[in-house]
């Protein structure tokens, strides 16, 4: 017997993708269809994997979203586990300075999903990570990152980790005057 994550076709995994990300951006279908140059009506069917939007609709999907393209879109998965670095493409989120490249390959049976995140100098403005994760881990390899969890906020320095249920509010910042590297792990929400 297949699980539901298994049967996914990928009209609805793409469908399933816009529809987490809009709602973590906090926009109504009917703003996002506007902004993107769609009706309501097919966006919504985008979403439940009933349509598949065209290269065009696709893209007017990603500005209004505030992404690239290639956030909603992945190359076929290889069988080969190691991802060579020639193949790291850093995107970015409309409403953070920060820069995101997907270390790890979406599959059906993803147990796991790693980010490596640069955070520019001289952040002014908290950043949070948009994830579909139910528990997080950060690792700074460079620089320092600001980390809020709740109420509370801890300076990590290049070697420090932090471990937390993504359930706390969280936000991440670099006051400092030299980009800081971090590598983020998390753990998928089962559907």
């Amino acid at each position: 017997m297949l699980s539901k994550l298994e049967e996914a076709t990928p009209a609805i995994l793409l469908g399933g993708k816009i529809r987490a990300l809009r709602q973590r951006l906090k926009r109504t279908l009917d703003h996002t269809a506007t902004a993107a140059g769609i009706s309501k009506p097919f966006l919504s069917q985008v979403e439940r994997g009933l349509a598949t939007p065209s290269i065009r609709s696709l893209n007017g999907i990603a500005s209004a979203l505030g992404v690239a393209v290639q956030y909603f879109v992945n190359a076929p998965a290889e069988r080969q586990p190691v991802r060579s670095s020639a193949e790291l493409k850093f995107f970015k989120f409309a409403e953070s300075a920060n820069l995101f490249a997907q270390l790890t390959r979406e599959s059906s049976s993803q147990q796991l999903e790693a980010v490596l995140v640069r955070f520019p100098p001289g952040q002014r403005q908290p950043g949070e990570m948009l994830t579909r994760a139910s528990e997080e881990f950060l690792y700074v390899i460079s620089g320092e990152v600001s980390l809020t969890l709740g109420r509370e906020t801890f300076e990590l320095q290049a070697g420090d980790s932090a471990h937390y249920s993504s359930a706390l509010p969280r936000e991440w910042m670099n006051s400092q005057c030299v980009e800081a590297l971090a590598l983020w792990v998390g753990t998928p929400r089962l559907l």
